[in-house]
């Protein structure tokens, strides 16, 4: 599956061998290991190992990201013991700057390999940073909003009201240099209500997120079909070309369907839809 079109991307610590031996069980579109919050200090080495195992096993059966560390000594580490040529991407946390992904997509090509790189934008800087980020190499492909750290710093409660803004700020800015953009105008930790959490997804897909991390398998289902095409949104799409083909036939730029006016803007959207995974 291509990266843009990834609705659930399920973390996994890369310390956590019960879960890693069921992860690709889990229905989610991509994987991601982690060697960043998942792992404490004192375990980072070890978790090196272990993650490299997993990618090995895992990448047959889905996409596999790796998110490694921001600071620089332990970055240059996870990259020296990183399965480079099995990974889809390289999920890179805290990004402030450009610089940061370029850096990182410098390491990358001193290592031979080049890899895709997804900028995870979790701080006031970062997001007022976000137009700049989302341009700063070619191997980006997609930007992901990190809702718990930037509330934690901003010293506010991860809920919509708080998170609404930075969130389609990110998802604009990734837009625009045509990236994924992955994330909620929430709190991914939402791991017992999952009307809570179809919710926050519903909300996500509106301001113009494409899909989500999770952290718990039970958000993968709620994940893949929320940001999905409704059945009703499928038929919808189906008319609206059927009416274009029609229209196009008959040389008319535009034309009314079930009393809208549909043009281009519309027809892409419906197409769009369609080529959605289902």
């Amino acid at each position: 599956m291509r990266l843009n079109a990834l609705r659930s991307l399920l973390f996994v610590p890369a310390t956590s061998e019960h879960l890693l031996a069921r992860a690709a069980q889990r229905g989610a579109d991509a994987l991601v290991v982690d060697l960043e919050d998942a792992v404490p200090l004192a375990r980072k080495r070890e978790a090196r190992g272990l993650a490299a195992l997993a990618v090995a096993a895992l990448s047959d059966h889905a996409p596999v990201l790796l998110r490694v560390n921001a600071e620089p000594a332990l970055l240059a580490q996870d990259l020296a013991a990183a399965p480079l040529e099995q990974l889809a991407a390289v999920m890179l946390p805290k990004v402030e700057s450009p610089q940061q992904v370029q850096d990182l997509a410098a390491a990358l090509a001193r290592s031979g390999r080049a890899v895709p790189i997804v900028a995870l934008v979790e701080t006031a800087r970062g997001v007022v940073q976000a137009a700049a980020i989302a341009q700063a190499h070619p191997s980006l492909v997609a930007l992901g909003f990190g809702a718990e750290d930037y509330a934690a710093e901003m010293g506010v409660a991860p809920q919509p009201l708080s998170l609404r803004w930075p969130a389609q700020q990110v998802a604009t800015c990734a837009r625009a240099s045509q990236l994924a953009c992955w994330g909620l105008p929430g709190s991914v930790a939402e791991i017992a209500d999952m009307a809570a959490f179809a919710g926050l997804v519903a909300e996500a897909r509106a301001i113009g997120f494409t899909g989500t991390v999770c952290i718990h398998p039970r958000q993968v289902g709620v994940a893949n079909t929320g940001f999905g095409p409704t059945a009703q949104e499928l038929a919808w799409a189906r008319k609206v070309l059927a009416a274009d083909a029609d229209a196009t036939a008959r040389g008319q730029g535009a034309v009314m369907l079930e009393g809208r006016m549909v043009d281009r803007p519309i027809v892409e959207r419906a197409r769009r839809w369609l080529a959605q995974p289902g």
